[in-house]
């Protein structure tokens, strides 16, 4: 194969709706229904091959059972260049409202919070390129296809990338479950960044030192802590509903 492949049902559509290369399409042979018809459709529109296979076929082909009998060979995930993220952002006239994840290394998580940023009307993603997950097709599958709706940076430095950004003028807010200060004690205005830490150790302390604000989501049960992608929607939610 020359590509990546993605599967399931939102991720491959979406994929097809947008302008990433595809080549191959291949669809278990007992599927039939509306959703699968309307894909093979996208595909023939725009000249992608349809393959049909058997379930098992598709299975091994994505070491995975959870791909609804639909496969796409596309070309590897182009990520956005942080300049022309910010520059893009700073063009469409309005505050900026970007997700900073610090060390995000389970790619279910990764692609849920990519879907909250997409869902809560984030401009981009930005991610570090060593210590954390990069985009997967368990990634993109998660995300249910919002990864090709809402660009994604891989940067060298998470703690540089924040500098430049309080350069050009946006305020940096940082989730910390231990933050005496809530979310919803916090009001958002202007450009944004909210940071989310990794599963185990939280944002980094030299992160942590580049937020304007560090605050946490009150808690009113017995469990200690969050899911990352879990606390990340809340928290993008609560910005989005201040924001707009």
């Amino acid at each position: 194969m020359k590509g990546e492949l993605i599967f399931g049902v939102n991720p491959v559509k979406e994929s097809l709706q947008g302008t990433r290369g595809a080549f191959n399409l291949y669809v278990q042979i007992s599927a039939s229904d509306h959703r699968v018809e309307k894909i093979i459709k996208l595909a023939e529109e725009r000249g992608v091959a349809v393959h049909r296979r058997e379930k098992l076929d598709l299975t091994k082909m994505c070491a995975s059972s959870h791909h609804q009998g639909i496969v796409l060979e596309v070309e590897p995930f182009q990520y956005s260049d942080f300049d022309d993220l910010t520059a893009a952002v700073a063009r469409s006239g309005r505050p900026g409202f970007l997700l900073v994840l610090d060390g995000i290394q389970d790619p279910h998580n990764l692609g849920a919070l990519i879907r909250s940023a997409a869902c809560s009307g984030a401009d981009g993603v930005i991610i570090p390129k060593d210590r954390a997950c990069g985009i997967t097709a368990a990634a993109e599958k998660t995300s249910a296809g919002a990864i090709e709706t809402v660009p994604v940076a891989m940067v060298t430095n998470i703690v540089h990338s924040l500098e430049q950004l309080k350069k050009l003028g946006y305020w940096v807010y940082g989730l910390d479950g231990t933050a005496r200060h809530s979310v919803y004690q916090t009001d958002f205005s202007g450009n944004v960044v909210l940071v989310v830490g990794g599963e185990g150790e939280g944002i980094r302390h030299l992160v942590r030192k580049q937020c304007d604000v560090v605050m946490s989501i009150p808690q009113f049960g017995g469990v200690s802590s969050l899911n990352a992608s879990v606390a990340g929607g809340i928290a993008l939610f609560e910005v989005a509903r201040k924001l707009r």
